[in-house]
C-alpha cells in the first residue's frame, strides 16, 4: 500500500489530478516535533484503534492499550504496553497510574455513558485530557445549512423513548459525552465523526464504492449528482484526535470530511479517477428508489443522503472550526485507491460478499424498472 511519505511524493503527479482537487482536501504531513506525551487509548484493536495507535507512535509518543484482550493480542508488539480489564466492571489495571491525555474510542451503543462515567471518574485525577470520539448520530436533526457543534444534541426530552427501552446509539453517545463533561469540566475534547471509512472498515459501506467502480459497466448512481457526502478517512481522523492532544485543545469538533461536502456526482468522478475503470452511470431518482425499498443511507444505499428537510445539513458541515484546530485531509481518490487496494488482501470468499451496496442482480433489476418506467 502506498504511505503518506510516497504519496507525498508521487500520489498526485502518479494520479494526474492534482489540478482538479481542492487545495483543503490536500494531505499536509504534521510537521515540526511535538512534545512526547504518554496517551492511554481506551480500546486500540478495532478499525480505528490500529490507525490511532500507529500513528500516536510515528509522532513519538508513549502509548498504553486498555482492553479486554479478546482480540489482536500483541497486534503492535513491545511498542504499546497492553493493559487488560473491562469497561464495565473492572478498570483496576488503570489505578495508581498517570497519563497526560486519554482517548476513548471503545464505549459502545447503550452501556457508553456508563462506560465513559466509570472512565473518566477513575482517571480524572490521572491525566490532564479526556478525547471522547463520538458520533455525528448525537444530534438532534440534522436540518440546519451549515451544521456545526452548536447544533441541539439528542436527549430524552427531545426525543423520548419508550419506557425501559436500551438507549439507541445517538442517544447512549449524547449521554456519554455528558458524563464526560461532568467527570472533567473543562478537560475534554469531544470529536464527532460521521462514516469513516479507509482501509481496514469492515462494514463495506463505503468500500462498496470503490469496489463497484473498479468492476465497470454500467453504475447505478443515487439521486442526481447534486446531494454533498461528508465521509472521513479513519487516517484524517486519528490524526486528528491525536492533534488535539498534542496541543491540548479542548472543547467539541466534528469530525467529517472537507467543508461543506462534495456533491455525490464529484464524489464518484474522484472515486473513478483514484481506481480506474470503463464505468458509466446512471443517474437514478432518490424518491424510485425509496419506492422501490432502496432507501438512503440504508443497506443497498451507503453513504449517499438526500439532502433536504431533517438532513439537509447531513453532509453540509461548516468545518472551520475543525481545520483551524488542525484537521487535515487526503484527496478522496487517495482513500478510493488504498481502500481498494486493501480490500484486495482479502480472502477471495470475503471479496465475494459485500456487506453493504447492490448486488449485481438487485443493481439490474432497478436500472431495468427505471428504464422502463
Amino acid at each position: 500500500m502506498v504511505n503518506r511519505r510516497d504519496f507525498i511524493g508521487s500520489g498526485l503527479t502518479a494520479l494526474g489530478v492534482a489540478a482538479t482537487l481542492d487545495p483543503r482536501t490536500l494531505l499536509h504531513r504534521p510537521f515540526g516535533s511535538a512534545a512526547p506525551k504518554k496517551i492511554l487509548i481506551l480500546g486500540g484493536t478495532g478499525f480505528v484503534g490500529p490507525h490511532d495507535v500507529r500513528y500516536a507512535l510515528e509522532r513519538g509518543h508513549e502509548v498504553t492499550i486498555f482492553n479486554r484482550g479478546r482480540s489482536g493480542a500483541g497486534m503492535f508488539g513491545k511498542e504499546v504496553e497492553q493493559l487488560a480489564g473491562d469497561r464495565g466492571s473492572d478498570l483496576s489495571a488503570l489505578k495508581g497510574r498517570k497519563w497526560d491525555a486519554v482517548i476513548d474510542e471503545s464505549a459502545s451503543l447503550s452501556s457508553a455513558p456508563e462506560w465513559v462515567k466509570l472512565s473518566a471518574e477513575m482517571l480524572k485525577d490521572s491525566t490532564d485530557q479526556y478525547l471522547f470520539i463520538s458520533t455525528r448520530s448525537v444530534y438532534f436533526d440534522t436540518s440546519r445549512v451549515p451544521m456545526t457543534a452548536a447544533a441541539p444534541v439528542l436527549t430524552l426530552e427531545n426525543s423520548p423513548l419508550p419506557e425501559g427501552r436500551p438507549l439507541p446509539y445517538g442517544h447512549a453517545k449524547a449521554y456519554a459525552e455528558k458524563a464526560a463533561h461532568a467527570a472533567m469540566p473543562g478537560r475534554v475534547t469531544v470529536v464527532r465523526p460521521g462514516l469513516i471509512v479507509g482501509p481496514g472498515d469492515d462494514t463495506d459501506r463505503f468500500t462498496y464504492w470503490p469496489v463497484r467502480i473498479a468492476r465497470g459497466g454500467e453504475v447505478l448512481a443515487p439521486g442526481d449528482g447534486t446531494d454533498h457526502v461528508q465521509i472521513i478517512d479513519v487516517r484524517d481522523l486519528v490524526e486528528f484526535c491525536v492533534t488535539l492532544v498534542e496541543n491540548r485543545t479542548y472543547g467539541v469538533f466534528n469530525g467529517v470530511g472537507p467543508d461543506g461536502g462534495q456533491p455525490f456526482k464529484q464524489f464518484v468522478e474522484r472515486i473513478h479517477r483514484g481506481v480506474g475503470s470503463n464505468a458509466t452511470y446512471t443517474w437514478v431518482d432518490a424518491d424510485f428508489l425509496r419506492a422501490n425499498g432502496a432507501n438512503p443511507y440504508g443497506r443497498e444505499l451507503p453513504v449517499f443522503q438526500v439532502m433536504k428537510g431533517r438532513t439537509a445539513g447531513f453532509a453540509r458541515f461548516d468545518m472551520s472550526p475543525e481545520i483551524k484546530a488542525g484537521l487535515k485531509y487526503r484527496p478522496t481518490e487517495v482513500t478510493a485507491r488504498e481502500t481498494l487496494e486493501w480490500f484486495r488482501t482479502l480472502p477471495a470468499e470475503r471479496q465475494a460478499g459485500l456487506k453493504t451496496g447492490f448486488t449485481a442482480e438487485r443493481e439490474r433489476e432497478l436500472l431495468g424498472k427505471w428504464k422502463a418506467r
